[in-house]
């Protein structure tokens, strides 16, 4: 069935003005030549029982923008953190009036470079290049062509883009200095080696917490018992790590996990043992994924900022967009915005201050 769009002649000639103040009183623009209240009030009255909606493409002719940005992601419909970095991006476009258009690459440079290459093509205003995880790596020539801020990405070339991050490495010290001061002085690291130039093959967030904690057990004069690095941060690696730390006859008083798959196997390992959380050990993990809080005891943690960062990745490419170069005609230089990681606190870290 053919579409049938309502014009703006047809609009101007139920309200019987003339076409141009029908325009000027429908873009917010009737002051420029004095439009009495009444002739506005009918152009309004006349759009609203016709159902008028503007034409975007002929706005868009005018206006040089498209009021669309476009989401490439390595992954959308398999994730649900990913689903909530879309989601925070959509709410912060539709808040300033903007659409977003999605595209997954399942993580094929190739599609890649096609998704963007079609993003440019439909002349989307802007677009954010995401990756699920937090990753270093090269940014594709064609993000070049638009105004593009990268979400979870380090890029490794001199590429000059603004970068929307979480803020990994204080979340690491803030894990650190909620053991130092809850008294734990029996530490082990589950997931990662005890140097964040080799924590773990894939990704920056394990170099980056690791490198927050160390630091802060440093200043502490805390001394790490043992680090257990694995490359699959996974229940059973968890469990495996956590019964070797415990069948080793070492002493320990709290387990970091660094994510908190690893902690729901070192759960089971302590379970297994009959040691108990957080009256014999605490544990304590990143990203409060959706299991966490049915864990018990409930298992604290630091959320990773999924929807957050969606939202701050749409907002600073919007502010890229409408800023534009400088006067001058040069741009302003490329920022890292850091989104924090909050803690949700529960019941997996005790007071261990009086035991010592």
């Amino acid at each position: 069935m053919a579409r049938t769009r309502v014009t703006l002649s047809q609009v101007a000639q139920e309200a019987g003005v003339a076409a141009s103040t029908a325009s000027l009183v429908l873009a917010g623009r009737a002051d420029e030549l004095r439009i009495s209240a009444t002739a506005q009030e009918r152009v309004r009255d006349a759009a609203r029982r016709l159902g008028y909606r503007p034409n975007a493409l002929s706005a868009g002719l005018r206006t040089g923008t498209t009021r669309t940005l476009g989401f490439v992601s390595d992954s959308v419909a398999s994730s649900q953190l990913a689903g909530e970095m879309i989601r925070g991006s959509i709410e912060a476009a539709r808040a300033r009036g903007y659409m977003v258009f999605v595209g997954e690459t399942g993580g094929n440079a190739h599609l890649e470079r096609d998704l963007l290459d079609a993003m440019f093509d439909r002349q989307v205003d802007g677009v954010v290049l995401a990756t699920m995880m937090t990753h270093a790596r090269a940014v594709p020539a064609a993000a070049a062509r638009m105004p593009t801020v990268l979400l979870n990405i380090e890029p490794t070339d001199d590429a000059d883009y603004v970068r929307v991050l979480p803020d990994e490495v204080a979340a690491g010290a803030a894990a650190a200095r909620l053991l130092v001061d809850t008294g734990h002085r029996r530490i082990h690291l589950i997931g990662v080696g005890d140097d964040p130039a080799n924590a773990h093959p894939f990704g920056l967030a394990a170099a980056q917490r690791l490198s927050g904690a160390l630091s802060v057990f440093a200043e502490a004069g805390r001394q790490i018992v043992s680090a257990r690095p694995t490359v699959q941060w996974l229940p059973p690696e968890g469990f495996r790590l956590v019964s070797d730390v415990l069948d080793s006859g070492t002493d320990v008083d709290a387990l970091l996990c660094f994510n908190d798959r690893l902690a729901m196997g070192a759960y089971q390992a302590l379970q297994e043992r009959g040691v108990r959380v957080p009256e014999d050990v605490s544990v304590l993990s990143f990203d409060d994924t959706s299991f966490a809080r049915w864990l018990r005891p409930g298992l604290t943690t630091f959320a990773f900022p999924q929807r957050a960062l969606g939202r701050a990745a749409a907002d600073e490419l919007i502010d890229l967009i409408e800023r534009g170069a400088a006067a001058d005609g040069t741009s302003p230089p490329p920022t890292a915005r850091l989104v924090p990681l909050p803690l949700r606190m529960r019941s997996s870290v005790a007071d261990r201050t009086e035991e010592y």
